[in-house]
């Protein structure tokens, strides 16, 4: 009998604790926008090598980069397979790191760790467009910061 009470004690005391713990049920709860952005990491990065002068759109595989890596990568230079193709990068390595900021949305501030003042007119192409490309529209206005008072837009490619 006492286990049978015992048994039933604690049956009570767990339903109570279940049903009585202090949560009540709401409405639907918004929070804010879903994440937003590249979605597919096969998509790639696009940079704009320069081929006879012209500027040239080329995607690197993998996974999307950030547009201060993708600067980065003007930088270091074509890849074998790209030099195979005629393409080059007139952005020196002296340049890097980059620092990218979006203020206010649609106008990208590019700063580079040499005097962007002494880029030559292709290189600041290369950074404007292939900066452009790693905007969700392709279609930001860049001011590269010691050069130009007034953003560019990408005309190349």
């Amino acid at each position: 009998m006492k286990r049978r009470n015992g048994l039933v004690l604690a049956l009570g005391i767990a339903v109570l604790a279940a049903g009585g713990c202090g949560v009540r049920s709401s409405g639907v709860i918004t929070g804010s926008s879903p994440p937003s952005g590249v979605a597919d990491p096969a998509a790639g990065t696009t940079l704009y090598l320069v081929a006879d002068g012209r500027l040239e759109a080329t995607t690197r595989p993998g996974p999307a980069m950030s547009r201060a890596d993708a600067l980065r990568l003007l930088a270091i230079g074509p890849t074998a397979e790209e030099r195979a193709r005629g393409l080059g990068s007139e952005v020196p390595p002296e340049a890097v790191p980059f620092a990218v900021s979006t203020r206010p949305p649609g106008r990208v501030l590019v700063s580079t760790s040499m005097p962007a003042a002494d880029l030559s007119g292709t290189a600041v192409e290369q950074i404007v467009c292939t900066v452009a490309a790693g905007t969700p529209d392709a279609r930001a206005t860049v001011q590269l910061l010691g050069r130009d008072p007034v953003p560019r837009r990408c005309a190349g490619g």
